[in-house]
Parts: structure tokens; sequence; C-alpha cells
């Protein structure tokens, strides 16, 4: 096996998202490459993707990095949410509800119903006290965000799969906001007693 190959990364994207993994004039594409120092090859009749790296140069972390970014915008993100992915600390975590609660079409339609609420109110709520952006798109709950805000997206999501009331979710959320807000002051305290320390 030659060493390009063992750098080189296959997914396949649902038909309906190439034209946004793309982009304008292949924009969207062209600024995953050069952000990410990687040539990304789409198959417009498959929607089988190859990311490989541009230059012998190229840090293998950026090829997963392509990689999470299309999963993103595969997975109904635009393009300015999940090009979120390339700032620091920040994770795309994917919850197949298929997996969850199996192949049952009304089923399906009940929960994706329940995670984005009237108007899309429940998924506003969730996004706003977690800090994080929540995508429901085919059988999957895609969500963006740092390692904690997604933990706890991801934690009020299940709770809601589970059939639990809308208003207890709610206060989960509320809770858990004070706490993602407490860890925030805190970090920030920390740097600037570092600032003040050099």
């Amino acid at each position: 096996m030659d060493k390009g190959s063992m750098n080189r990364i296959y997914l396949k994207i649902p038909i309906d998202r190439i034209g946004v993994v793309i982009g304008e004039k292949g924009e969207v594409k062209s600024e995953i490459e050069k952000r990410t120092e990687t040539k990304i090859y789409i198959d417009g009749k498959t929607g089988e993707v190859i990311i490989e790296p541009s230059s012998e140069k190229c840090n293998p972390a950026n090829i997963l990095k392509a990689k999470d970014v299309i999963t993103a915008i595969a997975s109904g993100f635009s393009h300015e949410r999940a090009f979120r992915l390339f700032e620091e600390n920040q994770v795309l975590d994917i919850i197949n509800l298929k997996e969850i609660i199996g192949n049952e079409r009304e089923k399906l339609v009940r929960i994706k119903g329940r995670i984005i609420g009237e108007k899309g109110k429940t998924r506003k709520i969730i996004e706003e006290q977690t800090g994080t952006y929540v995508s429901i798109h085919d059988n999957t709950v895609a969500i963006i965000g740092d390692y904690e805000e997604v933990r706890v997206a991801r934690e009020a999501i299940e709770m809601l799969i589970k059939g639990m009331q809308h208003g207890t979710v709610y206060r989960f959320l509320g809770r858990k906001h004070f706490d993602l807000k407490k860890k925030e002051i805190s970090l920030w305290e920390e740097k600037i007693e570092l600032k003040e320390d050099t």
C-alpha cells in the first residue's frame, strides 16, 4: 500500500447534498481544500467522495477535519455553519435515529417532530441553551459545538427520543446552560490571569 492511500479517506454523501458540498462555482469545495490542504474528488452520480492530501506537508488531522466538514454539510448544515468546525475545539456528533428506534417510518417522523418542535421551537431552544448548531436531516441528528456543549445537547436530544416531556428537557437545558456559562467564565478568568502573569 502506498503512503498516499493510507492518508486517503473515502465517504459517501446523499445525492441531494452534493450541490451544497460543492457550492456555487465550486467555491465551498475549494474553500475546504484550501483550509485543510487537501484535494477532494466528488462523484456527482454516486455521491462518493475521496479526500487526500494536496501535498506531503499536509497534516493527517486536516484530512479528518475535511471529512467532518463535508459530513456536516451532508447532514443538513449550511456550509457557513459547517465551517465552524475549522475553529479550535469544535466537534461534530451524529445521532443515527434508525439505530435507536428502528426503521418504522411513522415513529421516525414523530421523533424528528419532537426534536424540531412546533415551528422549530425545540431545536432553537437546544441551540440557544447549549451554544451548538443542530441539524435534523433524513434519519440523523447532527450537532456542532465544543465537546461539553455537544454532550449536553446530545443528552437533551436523547431525552426527547426516550419520550420525556418537553418541559422536563427545557428545565434540564436551563440548568446545564447555567453550568456551561459558569465554566466559560472561569476559563476566561484563567486566561486573564495567565496573561497577567506573563
